[in-house]
This record gives structure tokens, C-alpha cells and sequence, in this order.
């Protein structure tokens, strides 16, 4: 089937190199309705030798992240399956280092053909971006308020810095986020 073919191409640059996915659709008994006469589940093996099982049950966090990007840039990669504009929350929850690298290039190569809007706490991943926000929650006489603002280059390497260090930037952190941007 093209959808898990598509999907499967995805995953070895996700650093899902020995996962296998497919779709299995499940008979509904004695039912036909508005609803078709199946249940489509999609099942994966993460590990070689291991046997498939729901995507929901077997995934840890990371890998479901990186499960929900192989499809949506599986889908996006059909002409009538296009998206002008994507927007991912966290796809790179649970994973860091290379893998993290790896879902913010596939990030990157998913907004040649779209507007890709990322919510990421990974310096890696943020680093791909075209242009960088930071997002402030602050409490003020007992309500939340949120503000956005825009970074300019030098905003943005110190804001990756912040990211790469935490509380105390240092020298090696800004000299590691420049890295990064490249």
C-alpha cells in the first residue's frame, strides 16, 4: 500500500532505521454504517525480530513523535495531499542529539513546499528554522500572560545558547549554537 511504502521511506532518516509500520484493517462484525465496515489501526515493530503491535501501545514518546512526522511528510509528499501550512508541537518530544538533528532536517525539508510552524525545546531542532520566536509565560496578579517575540540573528544564536546551557550561558554554549545555525 502507498501510504505505508511512504511512510516507510521516512523513517530511516527519523533514525527509525529497523521500525516497520503497515496499516491493518480490522472487519467491524454484523456492522455497516456511516462509519465503513472497518477499523484502520496502524501497527509498528520498532525492533528487529519483534512483531507488530498498535502505534499507541508499543511507541515511547520520541518515537511516536517521529511516527506522527514520518506520516504527516509522507502525506504531504502527494500533490493532492498538500498542506500549505503544517504546524508541529513538540514533534521532537522524548529524543535528543542526532535523532533530534534528524527530525529538524526533515522539519527543514518539509518547508520547501510549506509553511512549517515548530514548537520545539531542542536547540537542534531550532537551529533548522528560517526564523526563530520565543514564547514567555509570565503571571501577573494572578493570570497567565504569554508573549511572543520576534528574534533577530543575534537574539536568536543567545536564545539557542539558553537552550543548549540552560540558566548560565557560557562562552562553549554560544560557540555551540553557532554551530548549530551553521
Amino acid at each position: 500500500d502507498r501510504l505505508t511504502a511512504a511512510v516507510m521511506d521516512e523513517l530511516g532518516p527519523l533514525k527509525l532505521e529497523r521500525a516497520r509500520f503497515r496499516v491493518a484493517l480490522e472487519p467491524i462484525e454484523g456492522r455497516r454504517g456511516p462509519d465503513g465496515v472497518e477499523t484502520v489501526r496502524f501497527q509498528i515493530a520498532t525492533n528487529a525480530g519483534t512483531d507488530f503491535g498498535p502505534l499507541d501501545a508499543i511507541a515511547s514518546g520520541g518515537e511516536l513523535a517521529r511516527f506522527a512526522l514520518a506520516m504527516k511528510a509522507a502525506l504531504a509528499s502527494r500533490e493532492d495531499m498538500r498542506q500549505p501550512v503544517m504546524i508541529f508541537d513538540e514533534v521532537d518530544q522524548g529524543v535528543g542529539g542526532a535523532v533530534a538533528e534528524a527530525v529538524g532536517s526533515r522539519l527543514k525539508r518539509l518547508s520547501t513546499g510549506a509553511q512549517v510552524l515548530v514548537v520545539t525545546h531542542s536547540p537542534q531542532v531550532a537551529a533548522r528554522g528560517h526564523a526563530h520566536w520565543k514564547v514567555l509565560k509570565a503571571d501577573r496578579d494572578g493570570l497567565t500572560t504569554t508573549t511572543v517575540l520576534a528574534l533577530d540573528a543575534a537574539r536568536r544564536q543567545e536564545e539557542i545558547a539558553r537552550m543548549l546551557a540552560g540558566a548560565e550561558i557560557t562562552d562553549e554554549a554560544r560557540a555551540a549554537a553557532r554551530a548549530l545555525i551553521g
